[in-house]
């Protein structure tokens, strides 16, 4: 069975632990700015954390002209292969949730890939908000 990505915004405590673990996985530095997850505040004191939600019919994949984005059926996530992705953007504007997103350091366009299968962000989550299982 498929791992699922949740995401609990009732448990969110704003403390952005996601977000570091995040950058430091990806970027092997801490570079919160260039995390592919973020609490959005709502409010005085509510969060909700801003993630990929490997979504079933993704518009994402839909939007890709080149076939840069595909489901991962192992792992249960949307890959996006670097190599093939021409920056067009269709993919971040097509994004419901704003959850495709661009590096402007590197120029790249970049999304969650659940760190293949053991997503930093739930793992070091200090209220499981966010959880894979």
């Amino acid at each position: 069975m498929t791992k699922r990505f949740m995401i609990r915004p009732a448990l969110c405590i704003g403390c952005r632990t996601c977000e570091l673990a995040c950058s430091l996985t990806h970027q092997e530095k801490k570079t919160p700015g260039r995390s592919r997850i973020y609490p959005l505040t709502v409010g005085k004191e509510q969060w909700v954390p801003i993630a990929c939600l490997q979504c079933d019919d993704p518009a994402c994949v839909k939007s890709c002209l080149v076939d840069a984005l595909r489901l991962n059926d192992d792992l249960g996530y949307i890959e996006l292969l670097q190599e093939r992705c021409i920056k067009c953007r269709a993919c971040v504007a097509a994004c419901p949730f704003g959850c495709s997103l661009i590096d402007e350091e590197q120029e790249i366009i970049v999304k969650c890939d659940l760190c293949e299968g053991n997503p930093a962000c739930a793992r070091f989550c200090p209220t499981k908000a966010l959880e894979y299982k």
